[in-house]
């Protein structure tokens, strides 16, 4: 049979109304793509930004940056341009905000090269900016005093002492502008962008010939704090698990007026502030608190117990706080799964605890996998906490890019150790989607 035409005005109703079902949902979509774009990934962007920004040496000193750009390290020392180049940015700027910046980053190669640099352009400047004598109208005239002189001889040539070429004055005001290894420091901090931050928050740096090499020993320090950072996550994770499963089917199972209880417990956190509940666990837990006093009152210790400014009382105070996360995803899956399931699994000769683990567990999977996720993301990212009531053998990565933002205005470092936490976080999460599946993490079936 023919095929039957469509009418052309048909058509174009038919375009019309697909392109204004398209133009709606795209403008309903706008506020939340240009939320994401702005709240989420923007901050995203200036952290990968400004882990490798390296702005501050040719904002103050723009001449040495050019100079040492044409410099070839055939030579030991630069060659007088150079030296030239740094005089004259440190007699430029000294005094200003951009030096100071720049002094601060340069501190960051090695202890000292701040104070080095702030003390030579003050030297320079203050060098170069000698007084001039007041002019006395009772001084007799060096053209006067000069006059018989002049008419005895045929030329007389009176010239100023000449100071010194800038590699002999910067020298003289530290012997430090003599190290070879100091001048290949102010080479790498040179260039615009530089992989310092990032090296030194994996424990390694740039080494003077070019390539990449460890920290010395008593200076490796941040992968230690992300391997705890990882493993206190975890512990926190399992631990959750753990009490967290139980808690959720036993809020399956109850009446429905006791699981109203329990899930009435398990959301009461979520209403109560984090400080407040951090504060109130060292209330709980300190040598003189509840805790103690009721395992004394017990006789079960002969000396209250050490709990808190330590692992043992930052785990109970995470757990406590992180148990909604893991338990209200793993509610959601029990929900959704008929007891019927179990009942015909038992109907076929399976036992209750294989029925479990070949049944039910399976079906409950989407639960522990968004659970898991959640909890360690959030356990991986904490500071206020493990700050409050950890030791600081407990202080996790958080803590430092909070210092590092709040504290030294270190904007890379920062930058660097967040996209270290950013970068461990994908790799769980990516291992996770490979072992369980990204549908069963976000609760697909």
């Amino acid at each position: 049979m023919p095929t039957p035409s469509v009418p052309v005005s048909l058509q174009q109703a038919i375009r019309q109304s697909t392109q204004r079902k398209r133009t709606i949902s795209l403008l309903l979509m706008a506020p939340l793509t240009l939320y994401i774009a702005i709240f989420f990934m923007l901050p995203i962007g200036m952290m990968f930004y400004r882990a490798v920004a390296n702005p501050e040496m040719i904002e103050a000193m723009p001449r040495t940056v050019k100079a040492l750009a044409a410099w070839r390290t055939t030579t030991a020392l630069p060659p007088p341009e150079v030296y030239q180049a740094v005089g004259d940015d440190l007699i430029a700027a000294s005094g200003s905000k951009p030096l100071g910046e720049m002094a601060r980053r340069f501190n960051y190669e090695a202890s000292g090269y701040r104070s080095l640099i702030l003390k030579t352009a003050r030297h320079l400047s203050q060098t170069d900016a000698a007084p001039v004598p007041a002019w006395n109208p009772n001084a007799v005239a060096v053209n006067d005093l000069l006059a018989p002189i002049a008419a005895n001889s045929d030329a007389v040539n009176v010239a100023a002492p000449a100071l010194p070429d800038m590699r002999s004055r910067l020298g003289a005001i530290d012997e430090r502008w003599s190290d070879p290894d100091l001048w290949l420091s102010l080479r790498r901090v040179a260039p615009a962008y530089t992989p310092y931050y990032l090296l030194t928050a994996l424990d390694l740096r740039m080494t003077n010939d070019g390539g990449i090499g460890r920290m010395p020993e008593d200076q490796r320090i941040y992968l230690n704090i992300l391997f705890k950072t990882v493993k206190i996550a975890l512990v926190v994770t399992l631990i959750c698990l753990f009490v967290g499963y139980p808690l959720a089917a036993l809020m399956v199972k109850a009446p429905k007026w006791f699981g109203f209880l329990l899930l009435m417990g398990v959301m009461l956190p979520f209403w109560t502030s984090l400080l407040a509940r951090t504060t109130a666990w060292i209330v709980v837990l300190q040598e003189g608190g509840l805790v103690n006093k009721l395992l004394l009152a017990l006789s079960l210790i002969d000396k209250p117990a050490e709990l808190i400014f330590n692992a043992t009382g930052l785990y109970i105070v995470m757990v406590h706080i992180l148990l909604p996360f893991m338990v209200l995803p793993i509610y959601s899956a029990m929900k959704g799964v008929a007891p019927q399931f179990m009942r015909a699994s038992a109907s076929l000769g399976a036992h209750p605890v294989r029925g479990f683990f070949r049944v039910y567990l399976p079906m409950t999977m989407s639960g522990v996998g968004a659970g898991a996720l959640l909890t360690f993301i959030v356990a991986a990212g904490y500071y206020v906490t493990p700050s409050l009531v950890g030791g600081a053998k407990e202080q996790m990565l958080g803590y430092f890019i909070a210092f590092y933002t709040n504290t030294t205005i270190n904007w890379g470092m920062a930058s660097a150790l967040g996209i270290v936490m950013l970068s461990c976080i994908m790799l769980i999460y990516i291992i996770a989607a490979r072992t369980i599946g990204v549908r069963q993490i976000v609760g697909l079936r």
